[in-house]
């Protein structure tokens, strides 16, 4: 078994906006606390869609890494790094594909929304068939046990479970496994593999969840085992082979509550966004200029919070007393859509003040960015070419 690992990527679109923040970012940020985080751009990602275009990616992709750092994202706690820059996900994406079922990749849900979505766009490629597929070796290359995603990319995780799953039963029983497990399970020391022993007849006869646990832990404390015989005994634990391929759990995230100037979800192709590092005075502009509920036409007329854009930002930024203030005040016509957006635009200033802050120094000297990335990517492509060692040396791929 592998240590705990959070995996998560992002498309380089551009400049990121608040429903960025709100939907992925600030999740970010909370688990780069909690656990080993790696944060990839995912620049072969976005070929697959805009194979076309890509004279745009490089920008985007230095852009939304500024973004990241004025986030919050901090490269101290989490390793950020550029997926082609680490050719394994590529190797592993290839050898992968030998064994996965076409049909595997034609049921994940997203393939037919995506080609209905982009309609304008020659989607019938390998690239885009198969990209379920490299986003499993994204994941599988680096043994994260963790990928936070929302509702809608559930089964991609759980398309990622079923291939390590398959990989594990195809390449992870060794011959001589049982053997092999038995001397690994002598080198914990006599007092240890009575105990590894009795977790593992509780967890195998009683399905007992606590033993397994127990037995885990035992096993990750052991610095004298070899990584091979570590496998073995989580395999053996289990009841099954070698464990390879680390099978990923979702970590569900809350869906963004985020809407666009307009009302409508904040997206770049609405046109109804604000960005993280957009400048004070455009928005203000932006805020001050929302639409707001129809009916109140004069500034004495009436009007209705849940008719108005605006009263979705107080959702988000404003405090009970603040919402029940705008309640009260717009449907008694005692306050005016100017007076009510104010609020709104304090509190989006005030939320990015520190983002402006934090990217300025990556603004006045670009190379920190790049030192950043140089350094992740190192670190990554060390835990990358571990995994693909393992990958090669089962399927038979091993010359030295």
């Amino acid at each position: 078994m592998f240590a705990e690992r959070v995996l998560s990527g992002m498309r380089p679109t551009g400049r990121l906006h608040l429903g960025h923040y709100h939907g992925v970012l600030k999740n970010w940020v909370k688990l780069q606390n909690e656990y080993p985080c790696l944060f990839f751009v995912a620049d072969w990602h976005a070929l697959t869609t805009h194979y076309d275009t890509p004279e745009i990616i490089e920008q985007n992709v230095w852009d939304m890494l500024v973004d990241w750092l004025a986030a919050g994202v901090d490269p101290v706690q989490a390793t950020l790094f550029i997926q082609s820059r680490i050719p394994e996900h590529a190797e592993l994406h290839l050898l992968l594909s030998m064994i996965t079922p076409l049909g595997w990749l034609e049921r994940v849900p997203s393939y037919k929304d995506q080609q209905e979505k982009l309609s304008d766009k020659d989607l019938g490629t390998y690239g885009f068939l198969g990209y379920p597929l490299l986003q499993s070796a994204d994941i599988l290359i680096y043994r994260a046990s963790r990928v936070p995603v929302g509702e809608d990319q559930v089964p991609h995780v759980e398309f990622t479970r079923e291939l390590a799953r398959r990989f594990n039963h195809m390449y992870g029983r060794e011959k001589d496994f049982e053997t092999k497990a038995k001397a690994a399970v002598k080198k914990l020391g006599t007092k240890n593999a009575k105990l590894y022993q009795q977790l593992r007849t509780r967890y195998q006869e009683q399905g007992d969840s606590e033993a397994l646990s127990a037995a885990r832990e035992l096993l990750e404390e052991r610095q004298n085992l070899t990584l091979g015989d570590r496998e073995r005994l989580f395999g053996y634990l289990e009841g099954v082979g070698r464990v390879i391929l680390t099978e990923p759990q979702a970590l569900l995230t809350e869906a963004s509550r985020m809407p666009g100037l307009d009302g409508h979800k904040m997206s770049k192709s609405y046109n109804n966004t604000i960005e993280l590092r957009e400048d004070e005075v455009s928005v203000t502009k932006k805020i001050r200029t929302m639409p707001t509920d129809p009916a109140r036409i004069k500034r004495s007329d009436p009007g209705d919070p849940e008719k108005c854009p605006v009263w979705q930002f107080h959702l988000i930024y404003s405090d009970k007393q603040r919402q029940e203030w705008v309640q009260k005040g717009c449907k008694s016509a005692g306050i005016g859509c100017l007076e009510c957006k104010q609020p709104v635009i304090d509190a989006v200033l005030h939320e990015q003040k520190p983002m402006h802050e934090r990217a300025q120094m990556y603004l006045d000297d670009p190379t920190l960015v790049r030192n950043i990335i140089a350094d992740g990517c190192e670190k990554a492509q060390k835990l990358a070419q571990e995994t693909l060692r393992d990958v090669k040396q089962v399927m038979g791929l091993n010359y030295d």
